[in-house]
């Protein structure tokens, strides 16, 4: 029990800043763990693309050269071991070129594998007829069938083949699509010997690679009290301490920036979740309804109270594939009225390209969006027109591309050059659940076969289960006394797939009947419907987490099919919490008061 285990987190996503290894090397004097999560949906897509054209080996090269090699021989000499999902959807590659830059430079570094996730070319088997979007319920058949091309399929695999690479003996373990939390995971289960039934540890070993797999997000990164957090060049780098019993203390290096407070931490938790209590991962479905934070001691805080309520027999799979194409342009007009002459660009733009397409006798485009960014106000400014047109063609789509130039001469006083401009396949993503069964897993050190067990029954665990209820409603609530959301809570958003989720976590726990009184599923539906410009209400889904006075947010069919096929201007949902951020609370007089102005 007074073993700890200590996790860094090097990366969120890929080409994320080389920073984070840089630093955790330097300042963490005690580390035993480095996870790099490079993988999303997108990812996989882009990599499929580039096997699938030659022109990309179809894992993270950066990882080798940019990540590893330039400190592998410090990363050898304090025995700390590195897991990483950079492998993508050819971590034999991956691990074959980590060997060779080792070996130039005269180190030996045993490299451990886990594959067989990776799908794509079982594709007409693994998407049956049957097979329905586990968001929409619409059929993934279809999907494939109307896709110019598929790119990749992919299995969310779990924690125990890591653990198996390193009892093995690997120095560095590259796997393909692991769940991102299962990189912590892995290490723990090796650690402390956890097994497939350990359901509270395994949810526990969940949330510890949860919240570190988003690096510098859960250590002050888009924290809602931005001000707060100090230094963010030198953001410190989360680790996470770990323990046998599956309790966990989040900090950060000594003399790094950032923040980590309850806030941070409790933002990160709820980050891409839908249903807290039923968080489904590989290894174990997670509750995470009950857990607590406390502020353990400047940067460091205390979590515990994750509980597992046993594993299915599916796995989460992933499906990208391109249909159609996407032009895409950001045009600076400056001076006075420089938002409505953006607006009148977008609109004159669209109108001509239209018929230029009738007169080409190709199609109309599929959906086109203007964005107008600034310009609004008194006297001279700068707006950017931002146009983006989806068309079912290259011709298409490149015939925008090319057309929106001529705006220069053609339209607006005072428009210029673009500030970037582009045609790119669309890329679409589909999830949905297989059987375990049909995942043929296999691990290896240095080539060597290495066994291991990964269970593929369902299990429930023993006990009852109780849905959180919300908070009962405030008597004293006063209309006339309201105050904007920002006051009383902190916020989160994320996508996933065609969702994206906000959580809001009060500040106090006596703020939070008053939030849930005012944040109800119909409002929230309603304030986003209006905000993002739709014809009525999306439909929201709301979950309680009373561990730590939070709620959470799931706006359903709100991401236009996807991160890579959503035409908004933040189609990765990181700014809808802000959105929310100034709703009005009301609260009563005394609240009030204690508040202040």
């Amino acid at each position: 029990m007074s073993k700890i285990v200590r996790i860094g987190a090097g990366t969120a996503f890929f080409n994320d800043s080389r920073m984070g290894i840089a630093q955790l090397l330097e300042k963490a004097n005690e580390l035993d763990y480095i996870i790099f999560d490079f993988l999303a949906e997108s990812v996989m897509g882009g990599l499929g693309r580039g096997l699938a054209t030659g022109t990309g080996p179809g894992y993270a090269t950066d990882f080798v050269d940019g990540y590893i090699l330039p400190h592998l021989h410090t990363i050898l000499d304090r025995r700390i071991r590195i897991i990483a999902n950079a492998g993508g959807l050819n971590p034999s590659a991956c691990a074959e070129a980590l060997r060779r830059g080792a070996a130039a430079a005269g180190l030996n570094v045993r490299v451990g594998v886990v594959e067989g996730d990776n799908l794509t070319a079982r594709v007409s088997t693994v998407v049956t007829s049957d097979t329905a979007d586990m968001f929409d319920g619409s059929p993934v058949r279809a999907k494939v069938d109307g896709a110019d091309r598929v790119n990749s399929l992919v299995a969310y695999t779990g924690a125990f083949p890591i653990a198996a690479a390193l009892a093995a003996g690997a120095d560095i373990v590259i796997t393909g699509r692991a769940v991102d939390s299962a990189l912590a995971m892995g290490a723990l289960i090796h650690e402390f010997g956890w097994g497939p039934d350990d359901f509270d540890l395994l949810a526990a070993g969940t949330l510890a690679g949860h919240l570190l797999e988003c690096s510098a997000q859960v250590t002050g990164g888009t924290f809602t009290d931005w001000r707060d957090v100090p230094d963010w060049a030198d953001i410190g780098m989360p680790i996470g301490e770990c323990r046998a019993d599956g309790s966990l203390v989040i900090t950060k290096a000594d003399g790094t920036g950032g923040l980590v407070s309850v806030g941070t931490v409790a933002e990160q938790l709820l980050y891409e979740v839908s249903d807290p209590q039923r968080y489904y991962v590989a290894d174990v479905i997670c509750d995470f309804t009950d857990v607590r934070l406390t502020q353990a001691g400047p940067n460091r805080v205390a979590v515990t109270g994750a509980r597992g309520l046993g594993r299915t027999d599916t796995y989460k799979a992933s499906l990208t594939y391109d249909q159609g194409w996407r032009a895409m342009a950001a045009i600076p007009i400056v001076g006075l009225e420089a938002g409505a002459k953006a607006r009148r660009f977008g609109e004159e733009m669209f109108a001509r390209t239209s018929t230029m397409l009738r007169q080409s006798q190709l199609p109309p485009f599929e959906r086109t969006r203007c964005d107008v960014i600034g310009g609004d106000g008194d006297g001279p400014s700068t707006a950017v027109c931002r146009i983006v047109a989806d068309h079912l063609d290259q011709a298409g789509a490149q015939l925008l591309l090319r057309e929106q130039g001529s705006g220069i001469s053609h339209m607006s006083v005072g428009t210029t050059m673009a500030l970037g401009a582009s045609v790119r396949p669309v890329q679409r993503i589909a999830g949905f659940l297989i059987q375990k069964s049909l995942v043929a897993q296999a691990v290896s050190v240095d080539g060597q076969p290495v066994p291991f067990e990964a269970p593929v029954d369902a299990k429930a665990a023993a006990g009852k289960v109780t849905t959180p209820a919300l908070p009962h409603a405030p008597q004293d609530a006063d209309p006339a006394q309201t105050v904007p959301l920002i006051r009383l809570a902190w916020a989160r958003s994320g996508d996933k797939g065609n969702l994206f989720n906000v959580a809001v976590i009060a500040r106090n726990p006596d703020y939070l009947p008053y939030i849930a009184a005012a944040l109800t599923p119909a409002s929230v539906g309603e304030h986003y419907g209006r905000v993002l410009g739709q014809r009525g209400p999306f439909l929201v889904d709301l979950f309680s987490v009373p561990g730590f006075s939070a709620l959470n947010f799931v706006v359903m069919n709100s991401m236009e099919g996807g991160v890579l096929a959503s035409t908004w201007i933040d189609p990765v949902a990181k700014g809808m919490a802000q959105l929310l951020l100034d709703f009005p609370i009301p609260i009563n007089a005394s609240l009030r008061q204690r508040l202040g102005n």
